[in-house]
């Protein structure tokens, strides 16, 4: 059966045109990650997935993927976080964010966190998550197109904003640069191609598009009333 990768905002500024042999999904919420088990889904992507519009992805889930040899990997964002929690029991992590998640870099979940628009508007972001503002500076600095003084100005402003405030536009300001010149920035950072969340979700597509071998090892599973009860609220849907 055809891998389904759940994802939304993180597959910004990638050319999906000629992507085949994987549907996409939105962003995983509570219970789909069992409904891709429950159709027959042997492999498994996960990098977007909610968690204040409704109940994210559950820990439970993912294990009984596993224990059902379901091949399931993790990148970006939701899914970067999940794999460095799930490494241990099967769940697969790729990219830079899980590796700085897993290692310890990163502790925080809210470096993850970003709005974006709906499904109507292709998830478009709306503000921009702490990794890729970080990943965006150095690539501006390494590049010439800011003082080393200035980058250090826009992260500790970036840092401290909520993150439903967080705009390039307002991270840039902190600097005290002009509208001229945070927009001429915005305009290379564009061009200079997608930021660090879309580069770690092109590797899990690509992941996720390569032949599978045979099925994952199964892992035993020890369910639980309320995973138990999640079964059966999905059953009657």
């Amino acid at each position: 059966m055809t891998p389904i990768v759940f994802a939304g905002p993180s597959l910004h500024g990638l050319d999906l045109s000629s992507l085949r042999g994987i549907e996409l999904a939105p962003p995983a919420r509570c219970g789909d990650i069992l409904r891709a088990v429950r159709s027959g889904r042997e492999i498994i992507g996960l990098i977007d997935g909610s968690f204040e519009s409704g109940p994210a992805v559950w820990h439970k889930e993912i294990l009984h993927a596993l224990a059902a040899g379901c091949r399931i990997a993790g990148a970006s964002s939701m899914g970067a976080l999940r794999a460095a929690e799930c490494e241990a029991f099967g769940m697969l992590g790729i990219g830079r964010i899980f590796a700085d998640y897993r290692d310890g870099r990163r502790v925080a979940d809210s470096d993850l966190a970003l709005t974006y628009g709906p499904a109507e508007l292709g998830y478009v972001p709306l503000s921009v998550a702490l990794v890729d503002v970080e990943d965006g500076l150095g690539r501006m600095r390494e590049a010439g197109r800011l003082s080393e003084d200035r980058v250090r100005s826009a992260l500790r402003a970036a840092g401290a904003m909520f993150f439903k405030d967080r705009t390039w536009d307002r991270v840039l300001a902190a600097t005290g640069i002009g509208a001229t010149e945070i927009g001429a920035l915005t305009a290379w950072l564009d061009q200079s191609g997608p930021g660090l969340k879309a580069r770690d979700a092109q590797l899990l597509l690509d992941w996720a598009i390569r032949p599978q071998p045979g099925r994952a090892a199964a892992s035993r599973f020890a369910s639980t009333h309320f995973f138990d009860q999640l079964q059966s609220r999905l059953g009657t849907q």
